[in-house]
This record gives C-alpha cells, sequence and structure tokens, in this order.
C-alpha cells in the first residue's frame, strides 16, 4: 500500500469521467510506488480543438470528450508535476495493475506506436462506446 492519496483538485478533476475509470484511478493511488495527480479528465470541444491547434492531441475524436480518458502527471513533493518517463512506466504499471484487479480493460498512451502520451489512460473503445458519461 502507498501512503499517496488525490487531491480535492484532482478529485474535482474526475468529475463526469466514467465510473469504471474513476475507480481505477482510485485503486491505482492505493498501490502506486510514485504519487500523481489527476491533471485532466472531461473535456469539452472547444478545449480539444485549441489542444490539437496547439499540438498537443492529434484527433477531435478524443476519449476525453466522452469522459473514457485521463490525464495523470506523476507528482513529486517539492517539484510538482514531473516529466520522467521512468516514472510514468511505474505509473502506468499501477493502474495497469489496479485495472486489472477491479476487471476493467485500460489502454495507456505510452504504449502506443506513435504519439506516445505517457499521461493518457484510457477505456478502450471496444468495450466502451462513445457516448459520454454523467458521474
Amino acid at each position: 500500500m502507498s501512503e499517496f492519496n488525490l487531491s480535492a483538485r484532482s478529485l474535482s478533476r474526475l468529475t463526469g469521467v466514467h465510473p469504471d475509470l474513476q475507480a481505477v484511478v482510485m485503486r491505482a493511488i492505493q498501490i502506486s510506488p510514485v504519487d500523481f495527480a489527476v491533471l485532466g479528465g472531461i473535456r469539452t470541444q472547444a478545449e480539444q480543438r485549441r489542444l490539437v491547434a496547439a499540438g498537443k492531441s492529434q484527433t477531435m475524436n478524443s476519449r476525453h470528450l466522452t469522459g473514457h480518458a485521463v490525464d495523470l502527471g506523476v507528482y513529486i513533493a517539492g517539484q510538482g508535476v514531473v516529466w520522467d518517463w521512468p516514472l510514468y512506466r511505474q505509473l502506468a504499471s499501477a493502474m495497469k495493475k489496479a485495472a486489472k484487479q477491479k476487471g476493467v480493460p485500460i489502454e495507456w498512451g505510452g504504449d502506443w506506436r506513435t504519439f506516445k502520451d505517457g499521461l493518457h489512460f484510457q477505456l478502450p473503445w471496444a468495450e466502451y462506446p462513445a457516448e459520454a458519461q454523467v458521474a
């Protein structure tokens, strides 16, 4: 068990995210060897458009638009969110383990062949169709 907990800000960013993905995130914070924050959950079309224009996303068909994705940032006390890939692999391992424990399939953007996105975790399209969720 880890000593980490999600902040009120992180919890608020899970609002509107699919309950299965929320459950995985809540379990992952309990077992993760690294602390993390929820940087983003559900997005509006306008937010997504801005991210695509800035090159931070490549699609207007993002799982964030329907509450089927979250972005998580590794957090180190005194430094804030850091971007070291080895730490994101540890976080991904905790998320995958939590997903398995909860019986929820999950995809990590760090496993993608192109446009690797170490912050991004989503519910697969096949098992979770695109309609929006309301938490």
